[in-house]
Order: C-alpha cells, then sequence, then structure tokens
C-alpha cells in the first residue's frame, strides 16, 4: 500500500522548530562539554570552546548569511523553515538566485561539509580523549552526541524537516537521501 506524500509545510510549526533548534544546539553543547572534559586541561576546554564557537559560527551565523538567500523560505512571504534561520536571513541579506541553493554542497569548504564537520568533530576528537584518560561521564557525552546525531539523521531529517520542506527538491541534501 502506498503512503499518502508528506504535507510540504510554507511555515514549519514551531514545536518542529524548538526541536530542530532543541538538538542542534544540544548536540554542539555536549560535543564541546565532551571535548573540553575530554582532555581535561586547559588544551581540553580551549579546544572544547573553539569547537563550540566553530559550531554555533557555522550554523547561525555563517547559513544565514551564505545558503538562506537562496533559499525558496527567504522569498515566501510569512514562510518559516524548520530551522527558522530563513527569519534572521530576510532581515541581514538581500536575496540570492535560487539556482545558487546548490552551491550549499559545492567545495571543500562549502556550508555543508562546515555542517557536518560540525556534527562529526566532538566524535572524533572524544573518542581519542577517551583512549588517552577514560571517564564514565566522557563515555556518556560521546554516547549522547552519537545518539543525537542518529536522530537528527534517521527522525529529525526524515519525519521532521527534509520531508515537509518546499525545497527538498533542489536540495542537495534530500537528494542525498532520498527524499526529493
Amino acid at each position: 500500500m502506498k503512503s499518502a506524500a508528506a504535507q510540504m509545510y510554507t511555515r514549519y510549526p514551531v514545536a518542529s522548530i524548538l526541536l530542530y533548534n532543541g538538538v542542534t544546539i544540544g548536540h554542539y553543547l555536549l560535543g564541546g562539554a565532551g571535548i573540553a572534559l575530554g582532555y581535561g586541561s586547559w588544551l581540553g576546554y580551549l579546544l572544547g570552546a573553539v569547537y563550540l564557537g566553530f559550531a554555533l559560527i557555522q550554523m547561525y551565523v555563517l547559513m544565514p548569511l551564505k545558503v538562506c538567500p537562496s533559499c525558496v523560505y527567504v522569498r515566501l512571504e510569512s514562510a518559516r523553515c524548520v530551522s527558522g534561520l530563513n527569519l534572521v536571513s530576510r532581515r541581514l541579506t538581500g536575496l540570492a538566485d535560487v539556482k545558487d541553493f546548490t552551491n550549499r554542497a559545492r567545495g571543500t569548504l562549502c556550508p555543508n561539509n562546515l555542517y557536518l564537520a560540525a556534527l562529526i568533530v566532538p566524535i572524533v576528537a572524544i573518542v581519542p580523549a577517551l583512549v588517552i584518560n577514560f571517564s564514565f561521564a566522557v563515555l556518556a557525552l560521546l554516547l549522547a552526541v552519537v545518539g543525537l546525531l542518529a536522530f537528527r539523521f534517521f527522525y529529525m531529517f526524515t519525519k521532521v524537516a527534509c520531508v515537509h520542506c518546499r525545497a527538498k527538491h533542489v536540495c542537495p541534501n534530500a537528494k542525498s537521501m532520498g527524499l526529493a
């Protein structure tokens, strides 16, 4: 039996926006804490803070300035995307060509790769810290970050975000997940 097509949102529900941003910020905070506590010394706290700064800047500064201006949600009157960043972008930037939206996945330091790096770096950084100086608290942080990453990819993208997105037919992320 075929399932019905997912409803396309012009305005994502506030609960979806809160879930998306809560999981994102929680991932970054727990990842930063895992790095800081995993290495323990001033270097660990510095690396944790650098990671946290990078993650927040790439998501909440770079995305609205570089990706959102070419997204359909910036153009649609009273629209609200799953992250809510189109509302920020609309106030900060001008409109870019919608055809440039796919550029978010082009190049080594493209916004997509930076976004993925912000999600994966804490896992890659915490594992060696556990080998060097095992701690159940750091292990718990690692498992929480891995859990949030799995939740993001297997639930949020497929059930909350991408499946309802009006840009999914031009989005390289949705296409790679088979949602476009």
